[in-house]
């Protein structure tokens, strides 16, 4: 348990509630010795004799934070400057972002190479000496903030905040000392606890790795390490067990060219998720939201087929079909021939060796371009267990997958937990809800 402070009072502003006794409240526009340093209502720096000029600039992310970004361009006119209201950045300004939620998002200005902008969705604050930026960058990012800024926000799409509004936002203002202080636990604290984030995020891509391999071995070499192998004779394969069989694509499929029928659901190909088992929502239809009448362009796939995207099997867009339905005309439809579990054969396609091998028969000049066709795919090859075998092969997979998953999601639930830890501590620091 953290120390709190002696006394306490009310602050007046309902996102701050108390504060303790001797911290002082004051408007953001009141931060600033000269008033232009905070750019609010149309009060901009005025930049003389500005000709073209390399630059960086500063932009809100898709998350609405604060992101530093090179320019798509390196160059830009004074024509350009004033047309976009540019505002050229000093190292540490305080950067804020207005636009998007969560609003607010702010950071310090770092030191670059090149002189640095940023657009009229981005605020400069550039207080004296008496405010430690630190804990005003910590202060706008706290959660508690947010909230209140969203409530302030105006706009039914892109929402944004305005500076009149953002300048007469009420702040806690502890002595320069306290800001520090709070500003140096809070620079401890989080990178303590982003460490510890870290550390799970990277136990997380282990246990998928660990499971990648575990499929590969179980789908390439079976379960048994003391299966007597063999050549199977082709580069990429390598040895397998050997009363294994390998068989070409074309004699273990025929190509499904029959078309679609009214009740039946559009299902879709992910290079995450494999086959979908139910209907393609409105919003992810190829289509859009308009309504399917005619379903002669689609194609028919029953239970077992193998199915993959054309355009994107090269990135593991292919799997088992799990319940009868309908796909894109862009898929390619591949019905079996012979006993084969198809759970099982989608295990195997989806390993990074066979992706690789539908990448390298795939056709097009560049990635977005590739395409695999039937008649390239019928040419790979697929190691084939006896039937019994691909069934003990898939239960085992299905009992790995299931315990890695959940071991998974414990890490994720622990990750949670410390962002929700690292939240609560940054709004209680920063608003004196304890002392550090």
């Amino acid at each position: 348990m953290f120390e709190k402070y002696s006394e306490y009072k009310d602050s007046g502003v309902d996102w701050l509630g108390i504060v303790p006794k001797n911290w002082k409240i004051q408007k953001l526009k009141n931060f600033f010795k000269e008033k232009q340093s905070l750019f609010i209502d149309g009060d901009w720096i005025e930049s003389k004799d500005i000709g073209g000029y390399d630059f960086n600039y500063f932009t809100t992310g898709n998350i609405g934070e604060l992101q530093f970004k090179d320019s798509d361009q390196s160059y830009i006119t004074s024509e350009t400057f004033k047309k976009l209201r540019c505002t050229k950045v000093e190292v540490n300004d305080i950067l804020i972002s207005r636009l998007n939620v969560p609003l607010g998002r702010c950071c310090l200005a770092p030191k670059t190479d090149r002189p640095s902008i940023v657009s009229v969705d981005v605020v400069i604050c550039r207080p004296d000496d008496t405010y430690n930026r630190k804990y005003y960058v910590y202060l706008m990012n706290s959660p508690l903030y947010f909230s209140f800024s969203e409530i302030e926000s105006r706009g039914a799409i892109m929402k944004r905040i305005s500076r009149n509004i953002l300048g007469n936002f009420y702040f806690p203002v502890p002595s320069p000392a306290e800001q520090t202080a709070i500003a140096n636990f809070l620079d401890r604290k989080t990178a303590q606890i982003g460490q510890a984030i870290s550390i799970k995020e990277k136990q997380i891509e282990l246990l998928k790795e660990r499971k990648q391999i575990l499929i590969h071995n179980a789908v390439t070499r079976g379960l048994d390490p003391d299966f007597k192998m063999k050549d199977s004779g082709i580069s990429w394969i390598g040895e397998i067990p050997e009363h294994w069989e390998i068989f070409a694509n074309r004699v273990l499929f025929t190509e499904r060219n029959q078309p679609g029928r009214e009740g039946l659901p559009l299902l879709s190909v992910s290079i995450h998720t494999a086959i979908s088992s139910e209907e393609l929502d409105e919003e992810s239809n190829i289509r859009g939201k308009v309504k399917i009448e005619d379903k002669s362009s689609y194609k028919l796939v029953e239970v077992d087929d193998i199915v993959f995207n054309m355009m994107r099997a090269w990135q593991g867009a292919i799997g088992a079909v799990r319940v009868d339905g309908m796909v894109s005309p862009a898929y390619v439809v591949a019905k079996p021939n012979k006993k084969l579990d198809a759970n099982y054969a989608e295990y195997q396609y989806r390993t990074s060796i066979y992706i690789q091998e539908m990448n390298r028969v795939s056709k097009g000049i560049t990635d977005f371009r590739k395409r695999l066709y039937w008649h390239e795919f019928k040419q790979l090859t697929t190691i084939l267990p006896p039937f019994e075998e691909q069934k003990k092969i898939v239960s085992f997979i299905e009992i790995v997958s299931k315990k890695i998953a959940t071991a998974i999601s414990l890490k994720q639930k622990e990750i949670e937990k410390l962002k929700e830890y690292k939240s609560t501590l940054i709004n209680s620091a920063v608003t004196g809800k304890i002392k550090v």
